[in-house]
């Protein structure tokens, strides 16, 4: 496979290559003021060296998730997942080689640092035996990797440091490629940008950004001056992977991403002042509550044509006749179940993860028979997990025939709620309702009550105290704050 790709063009047409070999042992460094074509170079650099080598793209703004149309890249909402789900898909996105953008966009700034570092150290910290090539891709890297102490607190700097530090230090033996951007180099940690040893700096115009990109290019200071007269999308580049002196480089075009969007300026509408003002209020309230509500929890992946083929493999390989009775056989899964729903860490895995973690405790048991489908081992790990069994049987069969209408991730809380509701209790264990929902974060619970509001499962009454009633229709009892 030819390692070379062309990022764009010199003076009199010469294509400027970038070995990507090197560029696994030796990282990158962007930096350009906004508009400078940051974000349209890295995209060039992705989508030529999309089909050689995994690419893994920390996108605090969304830019990169077009990837995905063209070129297969796996986009994950880092807003959709917990901690403990965003470590353990690092670690399975090193274990499968998947081309992924973490998208950031939807979380607050403090939020979106977090995450990014949490991923970066769990894929940092992967076994040695996942240890493959891949590019990392930190777009606005001043933000996970700040040359001062902001407004975020003082943990989070420490995390995030730590995070990219090891991304750009250590990362080269683990097989991770740091390709960091960064708006001004004067925010960005020293100790990161020091690591890289290939540049392309683009247009910025502050003396202090203007002196450390000349240094870094081993220009004078009269040099710099080149770098604020540079135009939008040409960078000078230097490194063992593109030049061994500077060189101009205007980059390519490519084939995802925006259209362009229209630039200058634009005729405003010749609305009198008083129209502008009806257009713009009236029937406000109503298309207010028009707004569209927030999605809902992404279901999880389906593994049940994994589970037939080991199933239908290991029927191959065991006598029928050192099965248990049907009786035993049926007890012995509920045993299992009911020691899963009794561990704490089980609620925080994904539904897939869970009934996969059940499918291997079968096998341990040597149990091969007709084992209940994925669906049927959720509402049953759900259950026992709420401590429905307790109820008496006329209570259960009720609360299970309002179940029928929740999604199945929902299960759980749902179950929490209508169990408390039931008893007739005022409050309902906040801790366990997060558990039951696999999260830590009280947003994702908010969110959640509003979902099944929206669903009719539920009827949540909050008065000016911030106190919140949650009812369930069809149930006894009055609800749980």
């Amino acid at each position: 496979m030819r390692a070379a790709i062309t990022i764009g063009h010199a003076r009199g047409e010469r294509p400027v290559e970038f070995d990507v070999e090197e560029l696994l042992a030796t990282r990158l460094l962007v930096q350009g003021n906004s508009g400078s074509g940051k974000s349209h170079l890295l995209r060039r650099l992705l989508e030529e060296s999309a089909r050689m080598v995994q690419q893994v793209v920390i996108d605090p703004e969304g830019d990169f998730t077009s990837l995905a149309d063209e070129f297969g890249h796996v986009v994950i909402d880092g807003a959709a997942y917990s901690p403990a789900e965003i470590e353990a898909l690092a670690r399975r996105i090193r274990e499968h080689r998947a081309s992924v953008v973490l998208a950031l966009e939807e979380l607050e700034v403090e939020q979106q640092i977090r995450c990014a570092a949490q991923f970066l150290t769990a894929l940092f910290d992967a076994p040695r035996e996942h240890w493959y090539p891949a590019l990392v891709v930190v777009d606005e890297a001043q933000m996970f990797a700040p040359s001062v102490a902001g407004e975020i607190a003082e943990d989070t700097r420490r995390m995030t440091l730590s995070a990219m530090t090891n991304l750009m230090c250590r990362g080269r033996k683990r097989g991770l490629a740091g390709i960091v951007a960064t708006q001004r180099l004067a925010k960005l940690a020293k100790n990161v940008a020091a690591e890289a040893s290939n540049f392309l700096m683009g247009r910025t115009f502050l003396d202090i950004d203007m002196v450390r990109a000349a240094d870094l290019l081993g220009m004078d200071r009269r040099q710099a001056e080149r770098i604020r007269e540079l135009e939008r999308g040409h960078f000078l580049a230097l490194g063992p992977a593109i030049s061994r002196e500077p060189v101009a480089v205007r980059i390519g075009p490519v084939r995802s991403g925006l259209k362009a969007r229209a630039e200058g300026l634009i005729a405003l509408p010749e609305t009198s002042p008083e129209d502008m003002a009806s257009l713009l209020t009236l029937d406000l309230a109503a298309d207010a509550a028009k707004a569209s509500p927030p999605a809902p929890p992404r279901p999880a992946p389906r593994v049940e044509d994994v589970a037939r083929s080991i199933e239908s493999a290991e029927r191959a390989q065991v006598d029928s006749a050192e099965q248990p009775d049907n009786t035993e056989f049926a007890a012995r899964i509920d045993a299992i179940i009911g020691a899963m729903a009794a561990e704490e860490a089980v609620a925080f895995k994904s539904a897939s993860s869970q009934y996969q973690t059940f499918l291997a405790r079968c096998r341990r048991e040597r149990l091969i028979g007709p084992m209940p489908d994925m669906a049927a081992f959720r509402r049953e790990l759900a259950q026992r997990s709420a401590g429905l069994d307790a109820l008496p049987d006329g209570s259960l069969a009720r609360i299970m025939q309002l179940a029928q209408a929740v999604e199945d991730d929902l299960l759980g809380p749902f179950f929490v709620i209508a169990k408390a509701c039931h008893a007739g209790e005022s409050t309902v264990d906040e801790d366990a309702l997060a558990r039951a929902y696999g999260t830590s974060s009280p947003g994702r619970v908010r969110r959640l009550l509003e979902h099944l509001e929206r669903q009719g499962l539920i009827v949540v009454r909050e008065d000016f105290g911030g106190d919140r009633t949650v009812l369930v229709p069809g149930l006894e009892g009055v609800g749980a704050q």
